[in-house]
C-alpha cells in the first residue's frame, strides 16, 4: 500500500492558468529528475514564492505553456503540483510525451538532497503507480541522461539509485 503524499495544489501556491494543456496518452513510462538550479527554499512561503517565479520564467522567458515540471519538491519534503499527473511537461526536450518531470528545488551540484525530499519523491512515485498515472515498470533518469546538461547536479544524480529502488 502506497503511503499518502500531500501535494500542495496549483491554486494554493498561486499558479497562473496554463496557456494550454496536453494530456499524456496512457501512463508515463519514464520519470526524469531535475533540479531548479536555484537557491534552496526554506519553508512553504519561500518555496511558493520560488514556484511563482519559476513559472513566470518558464512562461515569459522560455515561451512554455506553463511551468515545465509535473511536480516540484522543497527541501522540507513538501510536494508542489506543477503540471500535475497525466499532463505532458516541458522539461526534457524530445522526451516529454511519455514521461513525468520532477524537480528538486535547489542546486544539487554541491548540495545533497534532503532525506525529506527523497522520501516525498519516493511516496509520489508510489502514489503515481498506485493511481495508474505511472507504469509500475517505469524507468528513472536524471535530465543529463537525456540531454547535454549538468542537471540534476552531481549530488542529486548520485542519489538517483535510492529513487530507482522505489517500487
Amino acid at each position: 500500500m502506497a503511503q499518502k503524499v500531500i501535494i500542495v495544489s496549483r491554486q494554493h501556491w498561486g499558479a497562473a492558468a496554463p496557456k494550454k494543456r496536453e494530456t499524456l496518452k496512457g501512463s508515463a513510462q519514464r520519470v526524469v529528475i531535475h533540479h531548479t538550479a536555484l537557491a534552496r527554499c526554506k519553508g512553504q512561503k519561500e518555496c511558493m514564492d520560488h514556484l511563482v517565479s519559476i513559472q513566470r520564467g518558464h512562461m515569459k522567458d522560455r515561451g512554455f505553456d506553463d511551468i515545465g515540471y509535473n511536480f516540484l519538491v522543497g527541501g522540507d519534503g513538501a510536494v508542489y503540483e506543477g503540471r500535475g499527473w497525466g499532463v505532458v511537461g516541458a522539461h526534457a526536450k524530445g522526451n516529454n510525451h511519455d514521461s513525468l518531470g520532477i524537480a528538486f528545488m535547489g542546486n544539487f551540484k554541491n548540495d545533497t538532497p534532503s532525506t525529506e525530499a527523497m522520501s516525498s519523491v519516493k511516496k509520489l512515485l508510489q502514489s503515481g503507480v498506485s493511481q495508474g498515472f505511472l507504469n509500475p515498470k517505469f524507468a528513472l533518469f536524471g535530465h543529463r541522461d537525456l540531454g547535454d546538461t549538468e542537471c540534476p547536479g552531481g549530488k542529486l544524480y548520485a542519489a538517483l539509485p535510492q529513487l530507482r529502488a522505489t517500487t
